[in-house]
């Protein structure tokens, strides 16, 4: 890059396609696969069946069976996506299909090498993420219908029925209710190279908007996840083996490395949205909060994670406010800021719902038959009670994220 002299106006900020960002879509893949071509129907046909495999204690067989795969017949994005997505659950059903007293200590070769190359090629873990489980693991019942829950199915399910399916497509609902806020990060940061408090003041209105539609996106969880069949079912199958007691030598992936590799499990953490609004506002987390999130960009496509970067190095919209002295613009930025406060608040209300109480009554062992009869390894999992999936003190991490976001507020 050439040098410029100072009366050169700077260049306009970022591009929401340069980074795999969707104006009508977000950070979701706006048209995923729901088939890999002929070479890889030996995944396919698992995939398809894994909640029964995984139930009738049958997966760990039929992946020993299959055969080691090549996958230089996987063209393009889309389907080196769905097959991420599909060794993504294959594997976390291998490996926890006997529930986390049933682990095991090698993933084997015939998914492992597989499943290390297309991670490569994606610049993602071999282990399900965000990016995998909700952004990915999407598709229209209608094809021309609406995006909306009753017209939206999952690709691929694991145990967990109707309140797996829910989870995955409520979260979705709040990755896509964020989509006017992402436009308005370019919007607003064009409004500050070019001095036009008009349209910033209108940009920090819409995203205060998008962030207020997904916390009410979010509150539609309780409509279709089970908090029982959530904690005792469905949750295992998002841990990881990092900093999970239940592993806590790792993995190893055969043919890969001859040492364990440790990689954290999907947690919301590692949604890219929360990351560019917290770019944005200027929000400065403690440190051993801000190392987790960083640590979490790790999990996420590299053109987001990029595009959180940039968000990052470019001019600051705080300290645009500060020094404007612009009452309106301060008071605007302070309704971000206190919707953003508010989620965080709300997400807190939905953990302590479907983990802290759900794993009380698991502890009293009053979980309902239906959710026991589905837990691998037929008892409610522990080792997580106090941890997120993504291997975080749940509580004690959400409280501080939620309050230092709280403390990003312009004072008058």
């Amino acid at each position: 890059m050439e040098a410029s002299d100072d009366t050169e106006v700077p260049p306009l900020p970022l591009a929401l396609t340069r980074f795999q960002v969707s104006e009508e879509f977000g950070f979701l893949l706006p048209k995923p696969l729901t088939e890999l071509p002929a070479p890889y129907d030996h995944w396919m046909d698992i995939a398809h069946e894994l909640p029964q495999l995984i139930t009738s204690h049958q997966l760990r067989a039929r992946v020993h069976q299959m055969p080691q795969l090549s996958t230089q017949h996987l063209r393009g994005h889309e389907e080196l996506h769905l097959a991420h997505l599909v060794l993504s659950f294959i594997t976390m059903g291998y490996v926890w299909q006997e529930g986390e007293e049933g682990t095991v200590q090698v993933l084997p070769r015939n998914l492992a090498v597989p499943y290390w190359e297309v991670s490569q090629a994606l610049g993602l873990p071999p282990i399900l993420s965000h990016a995998d489980f909700v952004l990915a693991n999407w598709r229209r019942k209608d094809p021309n219908g609406p995006l909306e829950i009753d017209n939206l199915d999952t690709i691929l399910t694991l145990p967990g029925g109707e309140s797996l399916r829910g989870f995955v497509l409520v979260t979705l609902l709040v990755e896509k209710a964020a989509v006017p806020g992402l436009k308005v990060v370019v919007s607003a940061l064009r409004a500050i190279l070019q001095c036009d408090e008009e349209t910033l003041h209108r940009a920090l209105q819409e995203l205060a908007g998008a962030i207020k539609a997904m916390s009410k996106a979010l509150r539609r969880m309780h409509d279709y996840v089970d908090p029982e069949v959530f904690y005792a079912v469905i949750r295992i199958f998002l841990s990881g083996w990092k900093d999970n007691p239940a592993m806590p030598h790792g993995l190893i992936y055969e043919g890969v490395s001859p040492e364990p590799l440790a990689f954290s499990g999907g947690s919301a953490a590692q949604s890219t949205v929360l990351h560019a609004f917290d770019e944005l506002l200027g929000i400065c987390h403690h440190e051993d909060s801000a190392t987790f999130l960083h640590r979490m960009r790790d999990y996420m496509p590299p053109a987001h994670r990029a595009f959180v970067e940039e968000i990052h190095r470019a001019m600051s919209l705080k300290q645009h406010v500060l020094s404007s002295g612009n009452a309106r613009l301060r008071a605007a930025f302070n309704h971000c800021v206190s919707a953003l406060t508010d989620f965080r608040s709300y997400h807190i209300t939905i953990v302590t719902k479907y983990i802290t109480i759900a794993a009380a009554k698991a502890r009293a062992g009053r979980a309902e038959p239906r959710a026991r009869a589905g837990t691998p390894g037929g008892k409610p999992p522990s080792a997580l009670e106090a941890k997120g999936t993504g291997g975080s003190h749940i509580f004690s991490f959400l409280k501080s994220i939620r309050d230092t976001t709280r403390e990003g507020m312009i004072s008058a």
